[in-house]
């Protein structure tokens, strides 16, 4: 098991700005492939980002790319999840994920791929 905390949800205007933070318990996040996913209320879990570990490629998800940016503290062995731009169809509660190996591009966007789940965070969008 690898336990993933996150942390930095909340709620925000229309506009703004959030950092989540996930930190993988037993792993170092230098190597480890993690990804962010969201759900929102009714709808299936959706893509948002990854990172592969091995050579530190970035993907993300049609509806966020340009406004959200990976990156990781390996000082902190944390992985975030920066948020700009935010907008009220970015509300959802956002997962981190974590799985091993050496997974292609399109294994990093499937939700059922991954071995290791936070427990969520929520983030509001609204006015």
């Amino acid at each position: 098991q690898v336990p993933l905390v996150e942390s930095g949800g909340g709620w925000v205007q229309p506009g703004g700005s959030l950092r989540l933070a996930c930190a993988p318990s037993g792993r170092t996040v230098k190597n480890f492939n993690m990804g962010w996913f969201r759900q929102a209320p009714g709808k299936e879990r959706e893509f948002v980002a990854a990172r592969r570990g091995a050579n530190n490629n970035l993907y993300y998800g049609d509806s966020v790319k340009g406004r959200f940016t990976i990156s990781r503290d390996d000082a902190k062995n944390e992985l975030y999840l920066q948020m700009n731009s935010l907008k009220p169809e970015d509300s959802a509660v956002y997962y981190c994920a974590g799985m091993g190996g050496s997974p292609i591009a399109s294994t990093l966007r499937r939700a059922q791929a991954y071995e290791y789940w936070g427990q969520g965070t929520q983030v509001t969008v609204s006015s």
